[in-house]
């Protein structure tokens, strides 16, 4: 049974711990802790869990109620805790088990709390998002009337790709699984030849020849590659047998472990012949621009982003769009799948912020990689009073005029602070590399990242209110 709030029935424990404690609240806790109140907030959560099972509202035993899981998810990100950590923590602290509403009641374990992240899906996390935003409204933090954007990028969790180490996962991998259907099929079909000596060996010579930049030294490099190729080849091969017969029934077993095998096979069997084109076009060919490339057999959705940073000229992810209000508000984040070029991001931020408060901004903020003449008169036409997008290209004189102007040049000032938020949603929240996995995880990530700083933001500017 899937509750809002727990009941209010408050035993001896939960007395002591708010006596002890009253003072010790954060300032932005005790005001984002009234915010958190919020019914609907809870019904999302409520909502989403539900679909698990029918009638779960209503029968069954007790599970988590709603406004426990979303504040401890919250403290979650708020902190950049690991479910452990957070579940430890909690347990520990009298102030957290007062905000999470869990008193003296037991402390949901990491393993509950990393099955509750993964069943609130990006729609629910980008609703909640969205009602967050309408209590800031609500409660006077932020009106619209200024918008300013920047993009960066959120680094999935993969470790630097080489082609090597790209094979060696792959051929890692799909030992591994078949390994599993030996075990559960027995010794029928297709035999299972571990290569996966061979295969580190040689990723371990390419490694040390990469080190030698002479011509003798990148022969012997070429020779591992090829060597590697050939034996994730046949590797390959050994998986597509496994594949079949697991398919026409001769390899049997524990259905259920031999269909989760046959659908691990069958994507990473893909990957890693893709892989191995694109090892083949730059060793072979000297074709360092393959069609379709990958950067990990995991994370297949990573990105190679240039952004132009001289500690980090290749970053490997997604990239993130933030736009923000007044008070350093979150207003709507976007995570882009395929990186499109940043002027063409403008336009549509303007119509979400539209969407979001009913009105344009007054002030449009945005640096010099959103510009165009064609972005500038769009943003006006939507009603956008003044827009402050610098072009460093522009020979125009009438141009170099309006971007001396005093007004231009405060908002660029308020600009300029957009790369604080995003430096702050980095360090503090972790939002510099993404811990969940796939495309949808790295959603979820951003959304608890961005949600949890917009309810400290909220909470110091509701103190600030209290103090005037």
């Amino acid at each position: 049974m899937i509750e809002l709030r727990r009941p209010a029935q408050y035993c001896l424990g939960d007395g002591l711990i708010y006596e002890q404690i009253s003072d010790l609240w954060e300032p932005w806790m005790r005001h984002a802790d009234q915010a958190l109140e919020d019914e609907e907030l809870l019904r999302l959560i409520q909502q989403e869990l539900m679909k698990r099972l029918k009638k779960s509202k209503t029968r069954g035993r007790r599970a988590t109620p709603a406004e426990v899981i979303l504040r401890m998810l919250l403290l979650k990100h708020v902190r950049d805790w690991s479910c452990a950590v957070l579940s430890r923590e909690v347990r520990a602290n009298l102030v957290y088990r007062d905000f999470t509403r869990i008193g003296a009641h037991k402390v949901p374990d990491d393993k509950t709390m990393g099955n509750l992240a993964r069943q609130l899906g990006t729609d629910v996390v980008e609703k909640i998002h969205q009602r967050m935003i309408q209590i800031a409204v609500a409660n006077q933090v932020v009106s619209g009337q200024k918008m300013r954007v920047d993009t960066t990028v959120v680094e999935t969790n993969i470790h630097y790709p080489t082609d090597s180490t790209l094979l060696g996962d792959g051929v890692r991998v799909l030992i591994r699984v078949m390994k599993r259907v030996t075990a559960t099929a027995g010794q029928v079909g297709a035999k299972l030849r571990d290569r996966s000596r061979s295969v580190k060996l040689k990723v371990l010579a390419i490694a040390r020849a990469s080190r030698n930049k002479t011509e003798a030294g990148q022969k012997k490099m070429k020779a591992a590659y090829l060597q590697l190729m050939a034996i994730t080849s046949r590797v390959v091969g050994d998986a597509k047998k496994f594949f079949r017969e697991i398919a026409a029934g001769v390899k049997k077993g524990n259905r259920k472990i031999l269909r989760k095998a046959q659908r691990e096979l069958e994507q990473m069997i893909a990957r890693v012949k893709q892989v191995l084109r694109q090892t083949r076009e730059r060793v072979v060919r000297g074709n360092t621009k393959a069609v379709d490339k990958i950067f990990s057999v995991f994370e297949a959705h990573t990105e190679l982003i240039r952004k132009g940073k001289t500690n980090k000229p290749n970053e490997f992810g997604q990239l993130l769009l933030l736009q923000e209000g007044e008070n350093q508000i979150v207003t709507h984040y976007q995570v882009c799948h395929q990186r499109p070029a940043d002027s063409t991001l403008l336009i549509p931020a303007v119509q979400k912020h539209v969407e979001i408060f009913g009105h344009a901004p007054k002030d449009v903020a945005a640096d010099p990689g959103f510009f165009s003449a064609a972005n500038e008169a769009k943003a006006e036409e939507l009603s956008a009073r003044r827009v402050s997008i610098p072009s460093h290209a522009t020979k125009s004189q009438t141009r170099k005029q309006r971007q001396k102007k005093s007004w231009f040049k405060d908002l660029q000032k308020w600009r300029t602070v957009c790369e604080g938020r995003i430096s702050v949603l980095k360090r503090r929240h972790g939002l510099n590399r993404s811990l969940y996995k796939g495309p949808n995880g790295i959603q979820r990530w951003v959304g608890w990242g961005v949600i949890a700083d917009n309810v400290i933001q909220i909470g110091t500017q509701l103190a600030k209110q209290v103090l005037r």
